[in-house]
């Protein structure tokens, strides 16, 4: 088991302090590692952390973690030391003048981890807000977290240093409780919990889970602690002779030496089975659990055969993880048996590598090396880079070995992790810009982007982003991206995801160019054959076309041929000669959609009146094919039709009122007059008394002067004319005209 002592405040006296803080470390390193503690204290004085500890205290407890690990002293140094560069401007110089390069780099690591909590703070908040419909997001994005906090380290043993500085942190809410110590509890159970589960380092995975239980459930935590404490007596006096027994039968069979002992219960652990499997307390197995570790895999199956021949095995308790290992290598087998008294007990066998594996995990690879040669540093790398994948994957693994070892020589270090504005964190291929960012986030996004600015500071668009960046895109309220974009030469874009979608949005615009030029040639056509109102979908059928759009697609880059689209557009088949010119436009019925209105153009294309100009009839009208919005009907003296006329002149269209129109048009008008009490009802009375429906009103009074203007609803321009002649005279209107 691993030693970890519990408060600093324990500690009988500073000798026995140090004793325990350098335990294993040869007498140079012990005597470097308390020159760092009292470096330490010369500085920290009574400064105190954001939870409301003293620094000093945090570190020591730290490294007390630390040192029950069994790491090296660069490792100890660093948790003792991990405070100096917020206090100091040029503390991680002089931590490496004074301790080396080694230990410098672990304190600058956890520096920059510490960095991560605003985050980590957001995505808690987020987590607990987020309903059902955002649990898989909110799942992705605790996964995200993870793997950013591995890649913004060079070593692992920063985040072992991190996990410590959490489990010191949760010892101090135990000890002094404050508002603080719930989100951190749960940021605990969600992000470093299991980071410590994947890291194989248990001691420390099952203390932050209890402690973090104790401060979210209190209630549930003291009903499974008060349980256990119960018949504790009863439950160790029956784990001493279960103890005495095994090591007989083990010792019988020539099995020398072995390592038998309870287990320690972890009420987290309890409480996760009874809500998984939806049983009582009294239900779980592993309540009165043995420990039997012994030299090899032989002697792990022969005790698993003396065990299942002293009680009676529970078949469905039953896991060999010997054979089947853990995706993070743990290996063990887990049963669990029946007693006479008809209680279960849990027992776990294995070796003494396997059990050392289990305790320590990634720790045990970092113990002090003395004399290490080349291969084993060779090794020690190719172990580092084994832990860092499994960090990374998204779910746990518990077989197929297979995978493990072909993912073992994998580059993990091809994603950055950056930060949106909102604490997100979005991941990326190195070598994104921004603008893969922008796209990352939302196509939208992307498409808008004008701008970017990383840790608040304007940055060109194409600079390759580095993990834990802060990045704020500047974007436009509409618009698209740059051709620029797509020249590989000038870096903007790395993603090929990004690169697709703005190679999309090109080809959209170029469709919907075609398309409107398209549907103006097709109108143009349509009107010279006289047949403005022929169904656009069946002549396309009739020319080989599946939808109306291929067919404008066609005509816009020159496929069709203008004789047979007259020859079908005149009623007759493809290939016939066309009719002569002269025939006459016939009468066409009112066109659906449109009140009634009848625009000389195309069936089926959609129309609408420009709300610049407000047209009715009998008004002289011309049409402008628009992207996406059909015909804008605007009548001829139009100022805004005389622009775009003269821009495009090949979208203009012949327009005009049909024969049968009806329904009402909006109509602008204006008045002007002496103000006096009373105007604007004598106005609004000639409106009620003509049936007009009054959409708009705008009133303005300036030096005696009104002027009004009016939005109503007419059905056609004598109507207008009428009502505007009765405004007209209305005591104090100087004038009254259609805008």
């Amino acid at each position: 088991m691993v030693s970890v002592v519990h408060s600093v405040a324990a500690q009988a006296d500073f000798a026995g302090f140090l004793a325990t803080l350098a335990a294993a470390l040869p007498a140079p390193d012990a005597a470097t590692l308390t020159r760092a503690v009292e470096y330490a204290w010369e500085r920290y004085g009574e400064s105190t952390l954001s939870s409301g500890e003293r620094i000093w205290s945090h570190a020591l407890g730290m490294a007390l973690v630390i040192a029950g690990l069994k790491l090296d002293v660069e490792s100890r140094m660093a948790a003792v030391l991990f405070a100096i560069p917020t206090l100091e401007e040029h503390g991680l110089a002089d931590i490496e003048a004074q301790f080396g390069k080694p230990t410098a780099q672990l304190v600058g690591g956890i520096s920059r981890l510490n960095g991560l909590r605003p985050i980590t703070r957001g995505f808690v908040a987020g987590s607990i807000e987020a309903g059902a419909g955002n649990a898989a997001e909110m799942k992705a994005q605790v996964e995200v977290l993870r793997k950013m906090l591995l890649s913004m380290v060079e070593d692992i043993r920063v985040v072992l240093l991190r996990l410590a500085s959490r489990m010191q942190t949760l010892r101090h809410y135990a000890a002094q409780p404050n508002e603080l110590r719930v989100p951190v509890a749960r940021e605990t159970l969600e992000l470093y919990s299991p980071l410590a589960n994947r890291l194989g380092v248990w001691e420390l995975k099952w203390e932050l889970e209890d402690l973090s239980f104790r401060f979210l459930h209190p209630d549930i935590y003291r009903k499974i602690a008060n349980m256990l404490d119960e018949k504790r007596s009863e439950r160790e006096q029956f784990i001493v002779e279960a103890v005495d027994r095994v090591r007989r039968e083990l010792a019988a069979v020539g099995i020398d030496n072995p390592e038998v002992y309870g287990r320690p219960k972890h009420i987290y652990s309890i409480w996760n089975k009874m809500r998984k499997k939806g049983v009582e307390f009294a239900e779980v197995h592993d309540v009165r659990a043995l420990r039997i570790i012994v030299d090899d895999v032989a002697e792990c199956y022969t005790a698993l055969g003396i065990v299942h021949d002293l009680w009676h095995p529970i078949p469905s308790e039953f896991d060999d993880y010997i054979a089947n290992p853990k995706g993070n290598n743990y290996r063990s087998l887990h049963t669990a048996v029946r007693c006479p008294d008809g209680r279960s007990l849990e027992i776990q066998i294995r070796t003494r590598d396997m059990h050392r594996h289990a305790e320590l995990g990634v720790a045990a690879h970092w113990r002090y090396k003395e004399g290490a040669k080349r291969a084993q540093a060779d090794d020690y790398d190719e172990k580092i880079a084994w832990l860092r994948l499994l960090l990374t994957w998204k779910d746990e693994v518990t077989d197929s070995t297979d995978w493990i070892d072909h993912y073992k020589q994998a580059a993990l270090d091809e994603a950055i992790y950056v930060i949106t504005p909102q604490g997100k964190v979005v991941d990326l291929p190195q070598g994104a810009t921004p603008i893969d960012f922008a796209y990352r986030v939302h196509s939208d996004l992307g498409h808008r982007c004008r701008g970017a600015k990383v840790g608040g500071q304007l940055v060109p668009l194409n600079t390759p982003l580095q993990t834990g960046q802060r990045v704020e895109i500047v974007a436009a309220r509409e618009g698209g991206p740059s051709r620029d974009w797509l020249n590989a030469s000038l870096g903007y874009i790395h993603t090929k995801s990004a690169r697709t979608k703005v190679r999309a949005w090109f080809s959209n615009q170029a469709l919907e160019e075609t398309l409107s030029e398209g549907r103006a040639l097709i109108a143009k056509e349509l009107q010279r054959a006289g047949q403005t109102a022929a169904n656009i979908d069946e002549l396309a059928h009739k020319l080989g076309f599946a939808h109306a759009d291929d067919l404008y697609i066609a005509a816009a880059r020159g496929d069709l041929s203008q004789r047979q689209f007259q020859a079908v557009a005149r009623g007759g088949q493809p290939g016939e000669a066309p009719p002569p010119d002269e025939v006459v436009t016939r009468p066409s019925k009112p066109a659906k959609g449109n009140q009634g209105i009848l625009i000389v153009g195309v069936d089926k294309l959609l129309t609408q009146l420009a709300r610049c100009c407000k047209p009715a009839p009998p008004d002289e009208i011309c049409g402008f094919v628009t992207r996406g919005k059909g015909i804008s009907v605007h009548r001829a003296d139009c100022s805004n039709f005389a622009s775009l006329a003269a821009k495009h002149p090949e979208r203009v269209i012949e327009t005009g009122w049909g024969a049968q129109t009806s329904g009402v048009f909006a109509a602008d008008i204006i008045v002007e007059a002496h103000d006096r009490q009373g105007l604007l009802r004598d106005i609004s009375e000639i409106f009620t008394r003509e049936k007009l429906n009054v959409t708009g009103v705008n009133t303005q009074s300036k030096q005696g002067k009104a002027r009004m203007s009016f939005t109503i609803e007419i059905t056609n321009l004598q109507h207008l004319q009428r009502t505007l002649t009765q405004i007209h005279e209305v005591d104090g209107v100087v004038g009254v005209r259609r805008a």
